[in-house]
């Protein structure tokens, strides 16, 4: 049931209610759904946010709870997901017009984007602000080139043209930037969302904090960094992949945000899926603590930055992946790297052109069949997502707890 009308102040007033029906279609129940998030769109469209109210008659502590959104059509394959989900646990669920949406260039928008005032033991469903949800929206289609509804639930981050080139020929009809930007993006779209984008967001941290950041509004399934390393055991071979079990945090981007004192792993299922993969293609790899660092030129610092490697006992080097990782924490999407050794740097062979050209060359396309292999295993094995409740805090209840 639901109602809309404007009154003369032009106040949006909006009630539009979805439960379960007793012995309903799982068929009909979509389109209620579908229907539901179309109110969501028209709320958002007449230029306020829509807000969702979950009441939990089961719930102890929080029967009611409630979150404001911005462009739900953007991710509306998750919101549909995570709707189904609490209706099918008798939840009601109502959208309301709740306030005038800030426009992206007035001074007051970034009153309510500050995360230090965040409250991060919300349910996810209402983990980001609306306000922070426009702006990522639109400074995402900026950086990447493309619409933030072409991303895909399944995103991997390079940092090399390479990883584009075999994307682009494995997917020809793939969606591409439509100009030249900073870090492109590129979406092999599937129904549902169920397709892999893969962007390439350069070398070093500020750039994979930077594009986590917006990314992480869409509430992706799954964060991959797909990068190479330097090799830091001397068993390890140029062209041996390493499986990142934990990482040194030493780019220091997020330290502000969160102490380097609390522990980063990968998502345990997702690890699996890629080891299996490796497994399959018979690859050499290790797994271990990958050390991120900020400085390309850590070489010259070595004496410090070695003894930091071994005291973390790290297996490989690079500039990203601790950044993805962290973020995929503070967002809670489940997370994995697999890095593939370029060079030696502790051990004769550094990263040299000639010598990294051709190590390129005779990597760069098993390197991503690995990747795709695992999230195919993944999409069969987890289509709803992976279980990510590892990635909640103690204090923070599911969706379908008290």
């Amino acid at each position: 049931m639901f109602c809309i009308f404007t009154s003369k102040r032009s106040k949006m007033v909006v009630k539009y209610t979805i439960e379960k029906i007793p012995g309903e279609k799982i068929s009909d129940l979509r389109q209620r759904i579908a229907d539901f998030l179309d109110e969501m769109h028209k709320i958002d469209e007449a230029g306020y946010y829509p807000q969702l109210t979950v009441k939990r008659e089961w719930s102890t502590h929080n029967p009611a709870i409630l979150g404001e959104f911005a462009k739900p059509r953007v991710f509306s394959w998750y919101l549909s997901r995570e709707i189904q989900r609490l209706i099918q646990m008798n939840a009601t669920i109502e959208v309301t017009a709740s306030r005038k949406k800030i426009p992206l260039n007035d001074p007051i928008l970034f009153d309510n984007l500050d995360e230090d005032t965040w409250d991060f033991t919300q349910k996810k469903l209402f983990l980001f602000r609306a306000e922070r949800i426009d702006l990522s929206i639109d400074r995402l289609q900026h950086y990447t080139g493309t619409s933030a509804e072409d991303f895909q639930r399944y995103v991997l981050f390079t940092n090399y043209d390479m990883h584009v080139d075999v994307f682009k020929q494995k997917f020809p009809d793939c969606v591409q930037p439509n100009r030249q930007v900073q870090m492109p993006a590129y979406h092999h779209k599937e129904k549902n969302n169920m397709g892999i984008t893969l962007v390439n967001i350069g070398v070093g941290p500020s750039n994979a904090k930077t594009c986590s950041d917006h990314i992480a509004v869409l509430r992706p399934d799954v964060m991959i960094m797909v990068g190479h390393c330097g090799g830091l055991r001397n068993h390890q071979e140029i062209g041996d992949f390493v499986l990142a079990s934990g990482y040194m945090r030493a780019d220091g981007v997020l330290d502000d945000l969160l102490p380097t004192s609390v522990p980063i792993t990968p998502n345990y299922l997702l690890n699996i899926h890629l080891q299996n993969a490796l497994e399959s293609f018979k690859l050499n790899y290790r797994l271990g603590t990958v050390y991120t660092t900020a400085n390309r030129n850590w070489e010259f610092s070595m004496k410090r930055t070695v003894a930091e490697i071994h005291t973390s006992r790290s297996i490989a080097i690079d500039m990203e992946s601790a950044t993805i990782a962290t973020n995929g924490f503070r967002y809670r999407i489940p997370h994995a790297t697999l890095l593939c050794v370029s060079d030696k740097p502790l051990h004769g062979k550094p990263k040299l052109s000639g010598a990294a050209q051709n190590f390129y060359q005779n990597s760069k396309e098993r390197h991503l069949e690995v990747v795709l292999n695992a999230i195919e295993a993944i999409k069969k094995a987890n289509p709803n997502g992976l279980p990510n409740d590892s990635l909640r805090a103690s204090d923070e209840p599911l969706m379908g707890g008290l």
